[in-house]
């Protein structure tokens, strides 16, 4: 049983105390840390320029400077809007799991855990109601599908999380750093990566040893339908980051036949690759990615 495997690893179990110990002592209240300006100046980078979809492309060397800091602002409010979707995707799975059989060991450290991505939910959700014109962008279906078994599903979800987290934190590593973004985009980014650090060690953990326990008795074609089926999901997570409606409100025509076109650039398969290079790196020494 999971339970057991999860007991048994003392490695596991510090992990735990010391990064429960840790969102104690980094404990900060969101609704008072920020400062909100009124609005924040449009002639300037809202993202990365590095980090935009049309960055090495021939999208790019078609638009001016002012053309493509405006389309970093819409990238930038997809980004958050992809966050408050993706925090609450995790959250109902989470929750799911806290106190119950199989996951009594890290239950603790699911509460803070869940503490702390509702809060960031939030602050991300502010972010784009107050300055991406009240929107939160949809973000589209797919990504996801049936499962065999409880095992597998609960390996899936974890690393479902732990992928999606590790690409949000790759995208807020860079931004907390650049300083040519404005402070309050700076800001939330340095914060988010604070927090999902811990996190992401958690999620690493966690991928191991469940995947650990599914490898006893799972067969060759499981194994093989798992490294698809999360290649496939690291793809997916990706390509949401493409969002037409982005393209549309940034004023650039033909927003559909854009995406495709980037989609199938050389740079967007690099930017992929950067992106996903320690997550890839984890996945394959671990064996879970074949």
């Amino acid at each position: 049983m999971v339970s057991e495997v999860i007991d048994r690893s003392p490695r596991f179990q510090g992990i735990l105390d010391r990064l429960s110990a840790k969102s104690i002592d980094d404990y900060y209240n969101p609704y008072r840390i920020f400062e909100w300006p009124d609005q924040l100046p449009e002639g300037m980078w809202w993202m990365s320029p590095e980090l935009t979809t049309a960055h090495d492309t021939e999208l790019a060397d078609s638009l001016s400077t002012e053309q493509l800091q405006t389309l970093s602002r819409y990238e930038s409010i997809n980004f958050y809007s992809l966050n408050v979707h993706g925090i609450r995707e995790l959250l109902v799975e989470v929750v799911n799991r806290i106190h119950t059989k199989g996951f009594e060991a890290p239950s603790e450290f699911f509460h803070h855990f869940i503490g702390e991505e509702n809060e960031h939910m939030w602050f991300f959700a502010e972010f784009c109601l107050r300055y991406g014109n009240g929107k939160i962008y949809r973000q589209p279906a797919g990504g996801s599908g049936a499962v065999p078994s409880p095992k597998v599903e609960s390996l899936l979800v974890f690393a479902r999380i732990m992928i999606f987290e590790e690409l949000v934190d790759h995208y807020n590593s860079t931004m907390a750093a650049d300083e040519r973004l404005h402070e309050t985009i700076r800001g939330i980014n340095r914060i988010h990566h604070q927090d999902e650090s811990r996190h992401i060690a958690f999620g690493r953990e966690l991928v191991q040893l469940l995947f650990e326990d599914v490898r006893r008795t799972a067969t060759e074609a499981e194994l093989d339908g798992i490294s698809e089926y999360l290649k496939r999901y690291m793809t997916h997570s990706f390509e949401s980051m493409y969002h037409p409606q982005v393209y549309r409100d940034a004023g650039i025509d033909n927003p559909h036949e854009v995406r495709r076109t980037l989609l199938a650039s050389p740079a967007r398969h690099r930017a992929e690759e950067r992106t996903f290079r320690k997550t890839a790196k984890f996945l394959q020494k671990t064996g879970i990615i074949r």
